[in-house]
């Protein structure tokens, strides 16, 4: 049988595909790869369709072997990719041997890097998806030590070949238009293009950011809200003020008001922002309230 055997899998490995949009009224995420442009580049690169499975691993420490021949790429930061103990690199397409091990180290900057196999993983599928959803807990658990990855029928070969990679920049500017209740709050653009910085707290559900607490509009400040739905990228803002940017495992409703949503094509730099990376919010449109 044509698998990957997990030798290690690092601080946490998760089988991800593009995930599993349209369940939000069964309270179901979309879950899928937080760096979607990077998993559809490694799925390239190994010859596969853009939406096949691979693995999403945090901060490296991944160790697979394969039981027969196979053609792997990882994408995402830089980092240093070993097959039995020689570098080879990453953001190419690298052949294994049946038996051959290949080790992902831990990137100098980001965090997540995109494992993608030709054939890709063929887990079997919830709800039409082969994505771990870290907060509803469905698809695949994640990774351990001697679990068995099945690969699907690889395709002929007609990848790209080489890609350079991108570097996670030590600060962002990230892309938001407002949000239902923007007009809840004082000063909202001024107040969120202040700095913020992401904290150990956040996961794929969603990044905590602390900074200079936003602040509501007197005539909110006592308000509260029905529960209602989020879209991935909302920043909902709980009573302390400072705010909560959902990513792909997020709730479907939430309580707190949702002063902005993030730009879909800001949402890759946000899956690769450690702890400790300094962010602001950005929009070009008029509509924020005074």
């Amino acid at each position: 049988m044509r698998a990957l055997e997990v030798v290690r899998p690092g601080p946490l490995a998760l089988v991800q595909d593009l995930g599993r949009p349209g369940y939000a009224h069964l309270g179901v995420p979309p879950s899928g790869a937080l760096d979607v442009p990077a998993l559809r580049l490694a799925n390239r690169l190994a010859g596969n369709d853009e939406d096949a499975a691979g693995v999403e691993c945090l901060l490296g420490g991944l160790s697979l072997r394969a039981t027969a021949s196979c053609t792997i790429a990882v994408t995402g930061p830089a980092v240093d990719v070993e097959v039995d103990g020689r570098a080879v690199g990453s953001h190419v397409p690298v052949w294994l041997a049946g038996g051959q091990v290949v080790t992902i180290g831990a990137p100098a900057t980001g965090l997540r890097c995109y494992l993608a196999v030709s054939g890709g993983i063929a887990v079997d599928a919830e709800l039409g998806s082969r994505s771990r959803d870290v907060l509803s807990e469905i698809g695949p658990a994640p990774l351990r030590a001697g679990d068995v990855l099945p690969l699907g029928t690889p395709s002929p070969p007609g990848g790209a070949d080489v890609v350079l990679p991108t570097v996670a920049p030590a600060s962002l500017v990230v892309q938001v238009d407002p949000g239902p209740r923007a007009h809840w709050f004082e000063n909202l653009a001024a107040g969120l293009a202040k700095t913020w910085t992401v904290t150990a707290e956040s996961n794929r559900v969603g990044l905590r950011l602390d900074g200079p607490a936003l602040t509501r509009d007197a005539g909110y400040a006592e308000q509260e809200l029905p529960s209602e739905g989020l879209l991935t990228g909302a920043v909902q803002v709980p009573p302390n003020g400072l705010p909560v940017v959902f990513l792909a495992d997020h709730p479907t409703t939430g309580g707190y008001p949702v002063a902005a949503v993030v730009r879909r094509a800001s949402l890759p730099a946000l899956a690769q922002a450690r702890p400790g990376t300094l962010l602001r919010f950005h929009s070009s449109t008029r509509m924020w309230n005074r």
